[in-house]
C-alpha cells in the first residue's frame, strides 16, 4: 500500500507534485500546532497595512476552515475530499491539456490566483457584499474550483456519475459540485469565485483568440525561462532508414 501512494505521488508532474505537497504539509503542520491559521490566512487590512505579504501565497495552502476541532471527522473528511479534487484535476490539466507546457500551466495558477484575491480585496469595499467577501479567509478550494471548471470546459463530453447517483457531462460538473455545496450548507461563495476565474481564463485563453486572433494571456518569457519542457519526440525503430529528400526538378515553362 506504501508503495503504491509512493509510485502514485512520484508520478505526479511538477506543479501538481509541489502544490499538494505544499497544502498537506501547511494542513498537517496547523493541525499540529505547528503553525497557526491565523498567521496564514488573507486578511487584506493586514496585507496592506502591516505588510504581511505572505498571506497572499499561504491561503492559498490550507484547505480546513478555522475553529474546527483537530479531531473533528468532518474536518478530515472535507481535507480529503479536496485533496482529491486537487489531485485529479490539477494532474488532469497538467498531463494533457497542458502537457509540455509547464509554465504555461504555472501561469494559469498565478492568473487564477492573482484574480481571486483581487474579487476579494475590491468585493469587501462593496458594501453589500463585503460581509460575504469578509468571510471568505482562504482561496485554495476557490483555486482548486477553477481547475475543475477550466477541465471540464477543455473536456465537455465525458460522461460522470456523482456519487452514483446519476450521470452528466463534464459540462455540468462544476454546477454539480456547486448545488451540492448548498445541499450540505456550505456556503456558495467559494465556488463561485473560482467559477469566475476559471470562465475568465476559458475565455482569455480558448474563446478571445478565435475571435480576435489575439492572445491575451501570454506566458511572460521569464516563467518560461524556469523550465525546459521537454520537446515531443517521435521514436523509429533503429533498422529502419529513411531515404534522403530528392531535390525537386527544375519547373519548365
Amino acid at each position: 500500500m506504501a508503495q503504491a501512494v509512493e509510485d502514485w505521488y512520484k508520478q505526479m508532474p511538477i506543479i501538481t507534485r509541489s502544490y499538494v505537497t505544499a497544502s498537506i504539509v501547511t494542513t498537517l503542520s496547523c493541525s499540529l500546532d505547528i503553525i497557526s491559521p491565523y498567521h496564514l490566512y488573507l486578511n487584506p487590512i493586514l496585507v496592506v497595512k502591516q505588510h504581511q505579504f505572505w498571506r497572499l501565497i499561504t491561503n492559498f495552502f490550507y484547505f480546513r476552515r478555522m475553529g474546527n476541532a483537530c479531531n473533528s471527522p468532518r474536518k478530515d473528511l472535507d481535507f480529503l475530499f479536496h485533496m482529491f479534487f486537487l489531485a485529479r484535476y490539477c494532474k488532469l490539466l497538467e498531463e494533457n491539456s497542458f502537457r509540455g507546457r509547464t509554465a504555461d500551466f504555472l501561469y494559469m495558477l498565478l492568473f487564477g490566483a492573482t484574480l481571486l484575491t483581487g474579487i476579494v480585496f475590491g468585493g469587501g469595499m462593496i458594501p453589500y457584499f463585503a460581509e460575504s467577501f469578509s468571510k471568505i479567509f482562504f482561496l485554495s478550494s476557490s483555486l482548486t474550483f477553477m481547475m475543475v471548471y477550466v477541465w471540464s470546459k477543455q473536456n465537455p463530453f465525458i460522461h460522470m456519475s456523482f456519487l452514483g447517483l446519476f450521470t452528466f457531462t463534464a459540462a455540468y460538473l462544476p454546477w454539480v459540485l456547486l448545488g451540492f455545496s448548498v445541499l450540505v450548507g456550505a456556503s456558495p461563495w467559494v465556488d463561485l469565485l473560482g467559477m469566475i476565474a476559471g470562465h475568465a481564463y476559458y475565455f482569455l485563453e480558448d474563446v478571445y483568440p478565435r475571435m480576435t486572433g489575439r492572445r491575451p494571456l501570454r506566458t511572460p518569457s521569464f516563467i518560461k525561462a524556469l523550465f525546459a519542457d521537454e520537446p515531443i519526440v517521435v521514436a523509429r525503430p533503429e533498422n529502419v532508414r529513411f531515404a534522403p529528400p530528392q531535390a525537386e526538378a527544375p519547373h519548365r515553362d
